[in-house]
């Protein structure tokens, strides 16, 4: 009994310590596995062409740790377009995060002047966005606060913003890297100092700033404004159909969306963009982009389709002519939403006509407008939720839902159309900020 005992004994030990053996075999292999693919992960900090970016993990916090709400970021107005103005933030609050601090709440600018700063209508941030539904969403990330959180009434550390040549990416983050350590982090409120603060440096992956725009929900009225002029242009579809339509109204009919950049600034904008980048993919007229717009495969006739165009041209009706057979072009007075847009400032009527462009079912746009790349950046976003494409690089949409093209970069043949994509692994978001021709996604 006893002699069995032991062997049982003996054997049981042998097994355990050949159990041991391996755990600890495959627990080094593992983390030598993670060592090597870590070397060259994206998720490391890197330095290419004296440009430096930082990714979603390097720059990830624990989330479940909330940013401090004792320290406080303060920036300058914002300023310029819609779409400027949402990138400026993003970088604001990123800033912020990286510094461990709340933002104070912005004032963006509801009217668009370039060089007239004297004559640029403040806003403020939650009369245009939810504060509430923003750090809802972005708990743990990043965080808005109101002034009258501020406890110390003295004056704030002001740091000055380098710009030019010489403001390089490096310098730009060894400031933000002083702030961190140095005596300044020991202020309440750090107020950022210069001019366009969408201009700043960028450090932050594509990612990230996706996380910040999914966190900015216009307040109801305004979302309740563009919710309208949707209903308004999928009321125009379903006229322009046959058949059941009480059947058809059961369904929401689909529309397309053209963000027609023919307006004067910007064709003298992007003829200077093109002698510069030394191409002619960037600028299209009209009757460019109505023939590639007509050349997308599988439309379903008739198709309503929303122009997207500045209020200035709307007196212009040839933007209405010319389109291919089966599409129904429309624009705001048409569809009887004019009245809506009039009640509100310039950046509140581009928030609505981003909101139509993003729910379409098909959009089309020009990669060098951030209008139109933000556009694309959220459409890829959401589609991917809905289990499409990865977003780097494949060729979604269509079947799938949230097909974009880009109108000013062609197709294969003379009259094509190039779907379009974010590549959300972008290291940074230097591609939507300044456009670019090298689309995620191709023919």
């Amino acid at each position: 009994m006893n002699h069995r005992f032991c062997n049982c004994q003996k054997v049981f030990q042998a097994h355990t310590t050949l159990i041991y053996r391996l755990s600890l075999f495959l627990l080094l292999a593992l983390v030598l596995r993670t060592a090597v693919v870590s070397s060259y992960h994206p998720g490391f900090l890197w330095f290419k062409r004296r440009e430096i970016y930082w990714s979603l993990e390097a720059l990830k916090a624990d989330e479940q740790s909330p940013v401090r709400s004792d320290k406080f970021l303060e920036v300058p107005q914002i300023v310029w377009g819609l779409n400027n103005q949402k990138i400026a933030f993003a970088r604001a609050s990123l800033t912020a995060r990286l510094l461990n601090r709340t933002l104070l709440m912005p004032s963006l600018s509801a009217s668009l002047f370039y060089k007239e700063m004297d004559r640029l209508q403040p806003i403020a941030f939650d009369k245009v966005f939810d504060l509430r539904k923003f750090n809802n969403l972005c708990g743990g990330f990043v965080r808005v606060g109101r002034a009258s959180e501020v406890s110390d009434r003295t004056k704030p550390i002001e740091i000055q913003k380098g710009s030019g040549r010489k403001w390089t990416a490096e310098r730009d983050l060894n400031q933000l890297k002083e702030i961190q350590i140095g005596p300044d982090d020991g202020a309440e409120v750090i107020r950022i100092v210069g001019k366009n603060p969408f201009l700043w440096l960028d450090h932050w992956p594509v990612k990230q700033y996706a996380r910040i725009f999914d966190c900015l929900v216009l307040i109801d009225e305004i979302a309740d404004a563009a919710a309208g002029v949707i209903a308004k242009i999928r009321a125009k579809g379903l006229n322009s159909r046959s058949g059941n339509t009480s059947a058809m109204a059961r369904v929401p009919v689909p529309y397309m969306a053209v963000h027609m950049r023919i307006e004067k600034d910007w064709m003298i904008h992007c003829k200077h963009l093109e002698r510069r980048s030394n191409t002619n993919q960037i600028c299209s007229s009209k009757e460019e982009i109505m023939a590639r717009v007509g050349s997308i495969p599988g439309l379903i006739a008739p198709m309503v389709t929303y122009i997207a165009v500045a209020d200035a041209l709307l007196e212009d009706g040839s933007i209405l002519r010319g389109w291919k057979e089966g599409l129904v072009p429309v624009e705001k007075k048409m569809v009887g939403a004019w009245e809506t847009y009039q009640r509100w400032p310039y950046l509140v009527r581009s928030a609505i006509d981003y909101e139509v462009c993003l729910r379409a079912e098909i959009f089309v746009g020009n990669s060098y407008s951030t209008f139109s790349s933000l556009v694309v950046l959220e459409r890829t976003q959401r589609r991917m939720r809905e289990g499409g494409s990865d977003g780097g690089g494949g060729c979604g949409g269509g079947e799938e839902g949230w097909a974009s093209y880009a109108y000013n970069l062609g197709g294969e043949q003379e009259r094509g159309i190039r779907k379009w994509e974010t590549d959300m692994e972008a290291p940074s978001l230097q591609a939507i900020s300044y456009g670019t021709s090298n689309i995620s996604c191709h023919r």
